[in-house]
């Protein structure tokens, strides 16, 4: 794997064993040569203001704290080479001195511990990060295996999708989209969990299994979202008598090929509206009405309808998480999608994902702070065409989203 083949005299990684996602912990920061080159002019440094003082005021004992420096900075190999520099030096100064016998024990005593002290926080430092790395992977492992790989071809659409985990365990999040065809069309929801953590993904896995069930089982839109609002609503329930914290979900369900419609039928459930993609144009879809995130229609007099707007064909439908829209770069200015899109309105989806996620990983450094998940959806050919026996037959998986379930 790439990830466990990089070496930089910067930093040091170590690939966690039986992790199928790649997790790696950063053990240093601080190549050997530099490190050995920087211990040498501080020791020299040290040394040589120790002669100037003379036994008035010994600088050499202050050489003590490199190790505590490097138990943060460096790798268990590394602290311990400079903990055992660090003890030559102060013994060689301690021979060449003229104090008392007694002196010189404690020196060196006080010494070996304080190196002895530094390795140790170094292989805390190191093991904890370790399990935090397997905790992390875990929790993105799970997030892959919930959601469906992308493309997936059917009736009425082809789906491609772009799905980018954060892979730090206080920021993973609960974006979540699925694509099912039904007896009624295919029916596609794209979403995000309040909140970040385990608790997230969780909630995010209830409205999941519930959209997947409903999605066959009701015939209209209307009936799809009430089964994801009681399925949000019941996990809630769950969540408050095992102390968590209740949690909405903003989702955008999306129904094509509903009673033989070329258009789309959509309910928005406090989500970012569709971009839709045509002729060489890209604009957001007008929504009329958008009504309260699932989980919270208890709070709300309206009643959840849906709403149809044309889709033709060749068109492209673009959904997107607050992720790609929230992205901030070293300035801490928002992403500009809509800006982005006029200069790609004339891609395919495939390509179009694929130059959103080049241009997001350069807009933001590469520093995100939320997980990436977007569906580009082309309206499959109404002209008897043949449909692909698989989606890899259609197209390659967009780079970043076709491995979700490895």
């Amino acid at each position: 794997m790439a990830l466990g083949k990089r070496r930089t005299v910067r930093e040091r990684e170590t690939v966690l064993p039986g992790t199928g996602t790649g997790a790696a912990v950063s053990t240093g920061r601080i190549g050997s040569w530099a490190l050995a080159g920087g211990l040498a002019l501080l020791s020299a440094l040290i040394v040589f203001l120790d002669l100037i003082t003379g036994e008035d005021l010994r600088v050499v004992p202050l050489l003590v704290v490199v190790p505590a420096l490097a138990s943060v900075f460096c790798t268990l190999r590394q602290t311990v080479w400079v903990a055992v520099w660090i003890t030559v030096v102060v013994v060689a100064s301690g021979l060449g001195g003229d104090g008392t016998f007694w002196d010189f024990v404690f020196g060196i005593g006080f010494t070996v511990l304080a190196c002895a002290l530094g390795v140790a926080a170094c292989a805390a430092r190191i093991r904890h990060a370790t399990e935090m790395a397997r905790l992390r992977s875990a929790a993105v492992a799970l997030q892959r295996q919930i959601l469906r790989p992308l493309p997936v071809v059917t009736d009425q659409v082809f789906a491609y999708g772009l799905y980018e985990p954060i892979e730090e365990d206080r920021f993973v999040g609960g974006d979540i989209y699925e694509v099912v065809e039904s007896p009624y069309g295919t029916r596609v929801i794209i979403g995000d969990v309040q909140g970040k953590g385990l608790a997230a993904i969780g909630a995010g896995f209830a409205a999941i299994a519930a959209f997947r069930e409903a999605a066959v089982r009701e015939p209209t839109l209307t009936g799809v979202v009430e089964a994801l609002e009681d399925a949000v609503v019941r996990h809630n329930v769950f969540s408050a008598q095992t102390g968590e914290a209740e949690r909405f979900v903003t989702a955008l369900v999306l129904g094509f090929g509903e009673s033989g419609e070329d258009g789309v039928q959509a309910v928005n459930c406090g989500h970012l509206p569709p971009r839709l993609l045509h002729d060489g144009r890209a604009s957001a879809v007008p929504m009329e009405r958008t009504y309260v995130p699932l989980g919270l229609a208890g709070l709300s007099r309206e009643t959840r309808t849906a709403e149809s707007f044309a889709f033709p064909p060749g068109a492209t439908l673009l959904v997107v998480t607050d992720g790609v829209t929230e992205a901030r770069d070293a300035a801490r200015a928002f992403y500009p999608l809509d800006e982005r899109l006029v200069g790609w309105a004339g891609q395919g989806p495939r390509e179009l994902l694929d130059a959103l996620r080049v241009d997001l990983e350069k807009f933001t450094g590469g520093i995100r702070r939320d997980d990436v998940a977007a569906l580009a959806l082309r309206r499959a050919p109404g002209d008897g065409s043949p449909r692909p026996a698989s989606a890899a037959e259609d197209a390659r998986p967009v780079a970043g989203a076709g491995a979700l379930s490895d």
